[in-house]
């Protein structure tokens, strides 16, 4: 049995033992990497996300008393809330994101009612591999499944941006939610965060006797802290300052330096850097040229470390090891402060891993995890 199909059997048992009944499905979204393109999304550029072969699962049932009972195999609080009573913002916690999504299907008149959710997971949380975006994407298949509603996956990303937005209350783009709905197995999602029209893009290191390793760096990252969104107003301060909707209208990067203030030129800087590195990405992916990519991601790093200034030194260290012992190029990944790492490795080596893992123990850090990226299906139905 895979790993999501054991978490999928999980959930459901936890739904048995809480309901006394089967649940009427089980509904799987998966967790994300992002090959390139960070901080972009939010700025209207474009992404280079694909799904990963671990995620959340929904074991769900309809109930006929309005309300929204969640529980997670990953909490110890359960939550039992009427549906009438969601407002943005009135639920707090892992439950937000969720009951966030009932909110805004309900938002849009689409005709959700009561449900029990039992949730569960293989994801690490707080390792930027999206776990947010898969808890609400997971929970909106399960619901409008529940509910025979039709919403196509676009719409369906965006009604679960909007939870993370207005009921979580972290000011994040729609990649992550895109990235869970809509990805391709074997393929990376080319996505325009400004129009929403995305492509598949073929992404098969294994071809090209390469590999992408995540490494999940033990430092825990919080959206909510406030710092991501300091980032995402300087972005919008930048843009401003340029004449312009959003950096992504701006192809040039040496526009960045016509900005008085020497922050929100570096920052400017860094967004039209990887909107340009997307687009390249895609063009060497096109050509089969899967080792093209490791100079983009090491810009890439470099620029999030120095412009952006979302890096740590976990992530520092571990993309720096990785290079050192053969990887072809590795850059932090997320919305930085904590999280993991992805790099490009040959496919038939263990030393990256052997020497990020060195590193670690000679600074006394706990020693990191390592994850296969392996491009996967979006989300789906598992029983």
């Amino acid at each position: 049995m895979s790993a999501s199909g054991s978490i999928a059997e999980r959930a459901a048992g936890r739904f048995r033992a809480r309901h006394g009944a089967e649940p009427e499905g089980v509904w799987h979204a998966p967790g994300r990497a992002n090959l390139i393109g960070e901080h972009t999304d939010y700025n209207e550029g474009w992404v280079l996300p694909f799904a990963l072969d671990r995620g959340v699962v929904v074991a769900a049932g309809r109930r006929g008393d309005g309300m929204l009972d969640i529980r997670s195999h990953q909490a110890d609080e359960p939550i039992t809330v009427p549906l009438a009573t969601l407002r943005a913002g009135s639920v707090a916690g892992w439950a937000a994101y969720p009951a966030g999504v009932a909110w805004a299907l309900r938002e849009a008149c689409y005709a959700v009612g009561g449900a029990s959710l039992v949730i569960d997971s293989d994801l690490p949380q707080g390792a930027g591999l999206s776990s947010s975006a898969a808890i609400e994407c997971a929970t909106a298949v399960a619901l409008v499944a529940l509910y025979q509603v039709s919403v196509s996956r676009p719409e369906l990303a965006r009604l679960a941006r909007r939870a993370e937005n207005e009921m979580a209350g972290v000011p994040s783009g729609i990649m992550d939610q895109s990235a869970s709905l809509l990805c391709e197995a074997g393929h990376a999602l080319l996505l325009d965060c400004r129009t929403g029209d995305s492509a598949p893009v073929r992404l098969d290191p294994a071809a090209s006797g390469l590999a992408l390793l995540l490494v999940d760096t033990g430092a825990r990252h919080a959206l909510t802290d406030g710092r991501y969104a300091l980032r995402r107003s300087e972005c919008e301060q930048a843009a401003r300052a340029l004449g312009v909707r959003s950096l992504r209208d701006v192809a040039d990067p040496a526009r960045a330096a016509e900005i008085g203030d020497p922050v929100l030129a570096r920052r400017a800087r860094h967004v039209i850097t990887d909107n340009c590195r997307v687009r390249a990405a895609v063009d060497l992916l096109n050509a089969g040229d899967l080792a093209g990519l490791g100079p983009l991601l090491h810009a890439s790093h470099a620029s999030l470390r120095d412009d952006f200034e979302v890096s740590w030194p976990e992530a520092d260290v571990a993309a720096a090891a990785a290079e050192a012992a053969g990887g072809l190029g590795a850059r932090m990944m997320g919305g930085g402060f904590g999280g993991s790492v992805i790099a490009l490795v040959p496919g038939d080596t263990e030393e990256p891993r052997e020497a990020i893992a060195t590193e670690y123990a000679s600074r006394g850090w706990a020693p990191p995890r390592f994850l296969p990226a392996l491009p996967s299906a979006g989300a789906g139905r598992l029983l």
